[in-house]
Order: structure tokens, then sequence, then C-alpha cells
């Protein structure tokens, strides 16, 4: 995206249109989602293409002058009533996720301190949630990059992901603003291009070419920016909303103030699980939402679109059906990984204080180790760690898959056979083919 530093912008008189928005002060009307959701209007402001930008002057023709930013309305007093289909819908899909969250730790999580569930789930969703993105990495590549090993360009920033999923859910208590720009600068840190956890200082676009005048859609002028989060960051903290209603319209107002100039859609779908664990939906797990979205992304983006036009039910109805959809695919994964550590585990004969035992718990949530990821984890010495994978190797639990006695990996073909048959699983459903 190109910077727009000779902006000249026009601001709009009034307050936007579209919408019954609720007054500054007093309370406002309580309507059905039926009616008119606030809607976003726009302001004209011009665009010129710098000296040094290389287009052609062509080019440059056709991306200067006047472009349509949008201006969001202000959302945090805003009342409604859900229709009741809505609302059975809603929480059917708050249930799937309870239960599923319930089942993960029961089956995985319980028996073994390292909650192995968690980090499984974790990266399952980070990785979906990369995927929106065009982002994609194989699951040992991002096993690879998870202990630090050589895994690729994609693969770290799908981890970055897992750092920022990982910030939002230790952040639950107040997921408002700080919170927020605590998940970006996790998502972003170390890249270059971008400054982690601010806001931005410059116009950005979704779709088109070299500058807005072709963008698909514009979010709002970056000095608008800082008012429209605080008003979210109200609407964040409010109590009188159904849990998985209150996470999607949050997600829908930020991607639409768009306030970063990169990681937007990754940010704004780790809100939704920080939200979802502060609600108490969730408590030990992050649910794998973004898998189910990756299954109609293109209704996903319909959805977000109509919810710029002042319609929500789109972005209600794709996140209950993609809570349901993440339920089914999480209990399945867990039921896999559980008859895995099974398997795993009914080869190995060692004494009960054995660190074999632990140390196939935590290839569930992590199938490529190394030996420094193992003595960090589990406490052992290099020694014992070392001990316990040639126990695991000659069991035909792990397999070696570094030469040579130094920077030696291992990996359980198990795990990644049944984390590579979920992926295709996701890929299937996407595809509409569901054999």
């Amino acid at each position: 995206m190109v910077q727009d530093r000779n902006r000249e912008a026009r601001r709009p008189s009034g307050s936007p249109s579209g919408g019954a928005l609720a007054p500054s002060t007093g309370a406002p009307p309580a309507v059905s989602l039926a009616s008119t959701w606030p809607l976003v209007s726009y302001e004209t402001a011009q665009w010129r293409v710098h000296a040094d930008s290389g287009m052609s002057r062509r080019q440059a023709q056709a991306n200067r002058g006047d472009y349509e930013a949008a201006v969001v309305p202000p959302i945090s007093a805003f009342e409604f009533a859900l229709p009741a289909d809505l609302a059975a819908d809603l929480s059917e899909a708050t249930t799937a996720l309870v239960r599923l969250d319930e089942h993960a730790d029961r089956m995985l999580g319980a028996e073994s301190q390292l909650a192995p569930m968690q980090a499984v789930l974790l990266r399952t969703e980070s990785a979906s949630s990369s995927q929106i993105e065009g982002l994609t990495a194989s699951v040992r590549k991002l096993a690879l990059a998870q202990i630090g090993e050589e895994s690729g360009r994609n693969a770290q920033l799908v981890i970055g992901n897992v750092r920022a999923m990982d910030a939002a859910l230790q952040l639950v208590d107040e997921p408002g603003l700080d919170s927020i720009l605590a998940m970006h600068e996790a998502l972003m840190r170390g890249q270059q291009l971008h400054t982690p956890g601010e806001l931005r200082v410059e116009q950005v676009w979704i779709g088109g070419g070299a500058g807005p005048r072709t963008a698909s859609f514009v979010p709002p002028l970056h000095e608008r920016v800082a008012e429209s989060m605080r008003d979210l960051e109200v609407f964040v903290a409010r109590t009188d909303i159904p849990p998985l209603a209150h996470a999607a319209i949050a997600h829908a107002q930020f991607e639409t103030i768009h306030p970063f100039t990169d990681g937007n859609g990754r940010t704004g779908r780790a809100l939704v699980h920080a939200m979802l664990r502060q609600a108490g939906v969730t408590t030990r797990v992050a649910t794998p939402i973004s898998a189910g979205l990756l299954t109609e992304p293109d209704g996903y983006i319909e959805a977000l679109t109509a919810y710029r036009e002042g319609d929500v039910r789109p972005i209600l109805e794709t996140f209950s059906r993609s809570a349901r959809q993440a339920a089914v695919f999480g209990n399945s994964l867990t039921e896999e990984l559980a008859a895995a550590r099974l398997e795993m585990r009914s080869r190995v004969q060692a004494r009960s204080h054995s660190t074999a035992w632990p140390l196939i718990d935590l290839t569930i949530g992590q199938p490529v180790l190394n030996t420094k990821t193992v003595t960090e984890r589990l406490g052992v010495s290099p020694s014992t760690a070392i001990n316990a994978f040639d126990m695991l190797v000659e069991a035909g639990v792990l397999s070696q898959t570094s030469a040579g006695r130094r920077n030696r990996v291992w990996q359980s073909d198990d795990v990644l056979t049944v984390l590579d048959s979920f992926a295709e699983k996701i890929r299937r459903a996407r595809s509409g083919r569901t054999g």
C-alpha cells in the first residue's frame, strides 16, 4: 500500500447517514435487527501519487484524484433486539463451543499439566486465520518454527499469529484497546515494514491496485481511527449482548475500522477469542472458528460487506455457522489425537515415572521436538531428554529426522498424520467435498 502523503480531505457535516444511531446522551431506542444497523457513510479525500512511486504516467493518472473513505458510525451505545430465530441459532452454536471446550479438556487436557489440546487448537486456529489471508504453511513447518528450527517465512508469519492468539487468551480480563495493541504487537513482531502494536498513520485500502481509487473498500482516514477504536472498546466492555453475537459484531466493526497497516484480519479474529474467553464460553482451548470461516471465505467477506451496508444479520449467521463447524472439527480432532496418544502409549514399556510418558503427551501439542524444547518444557536434563527420545524411537513412537548427534530433531509421525488429515478435511469442506 502506498502511503497517502498529501491527502486533502473534506470532513462531512452532521452525523453519518443510515441507521438509527444512538444519541450521544440518553438511552437509544431498542430496534430489531430487521431494522437498519448503523451503516457506514463516506467522505471525499484526495489521493496524490508521489513522484518516487515508480508508476508509469498512465498508472499515476488512473490512481490520483478523489476517493471515498469510510466514516464508521459509533456502536457503543446502540441497542437492538435479536430476532427469535437468530437468537436460538446463536445460542445453539454457543452451546456447541462450550461442549467442545469441555470435551477437549476432558480428553487431552486434564490428564496432563501440558494441556496439549490448547497448543493443538491454538495452532490450528492460527493457521486457519492466516490461511484466510493467503498465508499457508505445512503442519510440520509450523511445528519446526515453534521450536526455533528453520521453517520458511510463511511458517514464521503464522507463528506470529499463534503469538497473537496466545496474547489474546492471556489478556481476557480487559480485551480493550491496550489488549488489541498487544495482540497486534505479538502478531507483527520482527516485521520491519510495519510498526507493531500502533494504530496506523496512513490510508489503507482493501482490494484494488496501487491506490484507494480502485479499491473495493477504503477504511476511514487515519485521523478517525483512534476515536472509532475508543468507541469499539466501550462496545467490547458491554455485558448485555449474547457472547457470540457480541464477538461477531465487534469483529465486523474492527475490520471496518481497519486500525492497522497490516494484520487486521488476524488481529480481529484473535479479538473474537479474547471476548469468548472473557464471557466464559471457552475456558481452556482456542476453538477453531477460523477453520469454520475458512470453509466459506467468500461468504465471510460478503457478510462483512453487508455489515458496512447496514445489515448485521449475515455476519451473525456466518459466525453461528462457523462456531458449529468449529465444534465439529474440534471434536473430531480431539478424538483422533486421543486415539493416537493411546496407540503411542501402548507401544512403550517404561516405569511409571519415566520421562517417556510426559514426552508422549508433549508430542500431541508439539509433534516436532528438539532437546532444548524438551528440557525447557519438561524440566529435565539434556541427558534425560536424550534417553527418553531414544526409548521412544526404539518403540516406534518417534523418528529422528536430522542426521548426526548435533542439532537433532525428532517427530511423531502418528500426530503429524492426524494433523495433516485434519488440514485436508478443512480443504475438502472448503471445496464442497465431504468424502
